[in-house]
């Protein structure tokens, strides 16, 4: 009985407590503040906008008074230079998920925010831009507005869903039908390893059939019409972002069996054609105190500038850097699966041989073709 009076008296404090609880307690903080101030770029900036893959402007405003609003999330907005931001035509969150009070935005989001706000390739307009502070489905615009001029890039306006290599330096000579298919890496942007000719012209076709348009590449941009050619025979890695009008070469010097256990490169594989690379090698597995160790990649070093750069060493590794065991037969396809790696390390994202390859000759078969995912296969 004493226990039962017990609960009663605790139910009862707690009953007494929760009474006595500030009627606020639990609500939502609904208070909002605009930013009173745009630190950068200045009102009436003018920007041209570069090809490079890490070229970007940087974005600052005045942080909201949290004794106003408190915590608030931020937004760019971008207009066209007439529009009152009821309907932006472009929005994005600031740098930490909406908490900083800048954001580095690159110049392909802005080559394609200037894109809509109806600013044609290589030309020059005018946007505008402010900032909301917003909390939960509330927001509040800044009373300022700033004025960003921009020169766009040399970009496509219709861009190609297909891209082919053809031409008499190519694999597949001045036959279309043979042209050399490019992957698809996003929308717009295209890749390729192919081996070219030096001194023999090629281009590029958005389809290999009919009479395509065609484009050909020059200083680092791409043209519609006309031919290229390269200085040096060899296997080079293409892109093409017709977004930005910017292309790239590189020339593939090696492609390399890497083992991880003497962390040395064992045999190098042949470029065969179409993307593809191969080699006959034998791999005998190194011992250590645990067992055997038959951990492997692949290195492959290119020259930038068209073989005219400096050499990179890159690697070739696992997509799914958690793999730590050796495939079965009956392994999925994305366990071969490979991805460019620029940070090298000598144990991150590798494979595991299968115990009947140690001591035996098999052939290890690279497969960078636009036909599906970059993968490799190690077959006896």
């Amino acid at each position: 009985m004493k226990k039962i009076v017990s609960k009663l008296m605790f139910l009862a404090s707690l009953a007494i407590a929760f009474a006595g609880c500030d009627d606020n307690m639990g609500d939502t903080d609904n208070r909002l503040a605009a930013s009173n101030g745009i630190i950068e770029p200045a009102d009436g900036t003018s920007v041209v906008l570069e090809t490079s893959a890490s070229a970007s402007t940087y974005f600052e405003w005045e942080y909201v008074n949290p004794e106003e609003a408190g915590t608030v999330i931020y937004q760019i907005a971008f207009d066209t230079e007439s529009g009152d931001f009821s309907k932006p035509i472009y929005m994005l969150y600031s740098d930490n998920n909406g908490l900083k009070n800048c954001a580095t935005i690159s110049h392909q989001t802005l080559n394609d925010i200037a894109a809509k706000a109806g600013i044609t390739s290589s030309a020059t307009g005018t946007i505008k831009w402010t900032v909301f502070s917003a909390k939960g489905m509330n927001s509040v615009k800044s009373p300022v507005e700033n004025r960003l001029t921009i020169t766009r890039l040399a970009g496509f306006d219709v861009v190609p869903i297909d891209v082919f290599v053809t031409g008499e330096a190519s694999e597949g000579g001045t036959d279309l039908a043979s042209a050399q298919r490019m992957k698809a890496t996003a929308n717009g942007e295209f890749e390729v390893y192919t081996q070219l000719k030096a001194g023999q012209p090629y281009y590029f076709a958005n389809s290999n059939s009919g009479t395509p348009t065609t484009y050909s590449t020059s200083d680092g941009l791409i043209l519609e019409g006309g031919t290229s050619t390269v200085e040096t025979d060899g296997v080079y890695r293409i892109t093409l972002n017709f977004n930005t009008g910017a292309c790239t070469y590189d020339l593939v010097t090696s492609i390399g069996f890497y083992f991880c256990p003497t962390d040395e490169i064992l045999f190098d594989l042949d470029y065969m054609g179409g993307g593809v690379f191969q080699a006959k090698g034998t791999v005998t597995f190194k011992e250590e105190s645990w067992g055997l160790d038959q951990r492997y990649k692949f290195r492959m070093n290119m020259k930038s500038d068209g073989g005219a750069g400096e050499e990179t060493t890159y690697e070739w590794g696992t997509v799914d850097a958690s793999i730590d065991n050796a495939p079965t037969a009956s392994s999925p396809e994305d366990y071969y699966y490979v991805q460019l790696l620029s940070n090298l390390t000598q144990w991150d994202n590798k494979w595991k041989l299968m115990d009947q390859f140690n001591g035996v000759e098999a052939t290890y078969t690279l497969y960078l073709t636009a036909d599906g995912e970059y993968t490799h296969s190690v077959t006896l």
